[in-house]
């Protein structure tokens, strides 16, 4: 299963903010966008809907950002995949409306997908977004805040 860039998009915004939960000030779309190399209008997007899902706690204007609106251990990650994908139906025949296959009533495929789907959704229900990110340092939960979340280590401006 391949998640959608949104998911994938929706996953680092709460995990960057989870790596800053315990931080002074909260966490701004531009330091998450320079972070990950990611469009602020698309990251914009993202944000208003993970507060519209009740997952982000958003403020505008000067000292804004966003934070997450409960601790990361009790965000669970399966219940944010099947809030941001939209699709999981891997091949034709899960949708009746466009299922074209002849197979269809002899084909044992569809099941096997199914309960291959349930237990992937099963191992992401059984994480959390805190389970997912190691906490700040103290030095930086005031300044600077280092994201090996990508796979390098890069330094986002405050603010």
């Amino acid at each position: 299963m391949r998640l959608t860039q949104w998911t994938d998009f929706s996953l680092r915004v709460l995990m960057y903010c989870a790596a800053c939960e315990h931080r002074d000030l909260p966490v701004t779309i531009t330091e998450i966008a320079d972070s990950h190399s990611i469009s602020r209008s698309h990251l914009t997007k993202v944000v208003h809907q993970l507060g519209a899902h009740g997952l982000l706690e958003t403020t505008r204007g000067r000292g804004g950002g966003m934070r997450l609106c409960k601790p990361a251990a009790e965000i669970n990650v399966g219940a944010v995949v099947r809030q941001t994908e939209t699709d999981f139906a891997m091949v034709e025949c899960f949708d009746a409306k466009i299922n074209q296959c002849t197979l269809s009533p002899q084909c044992h495929l569809k099941g096997v997908l199914q309960q291959a789907t349930k237990s992937y959704l099963a191992v992401l229900d059984g994480v959390t977004l805190a389970d997912l990110v190691a906490p700040m340092s103290n030095r930086a939960k005031t300044h600077k805040v280092a994201m090996p979340v990508t796979g390098k280590a890069r330094t986002a401006p405050r603010g």
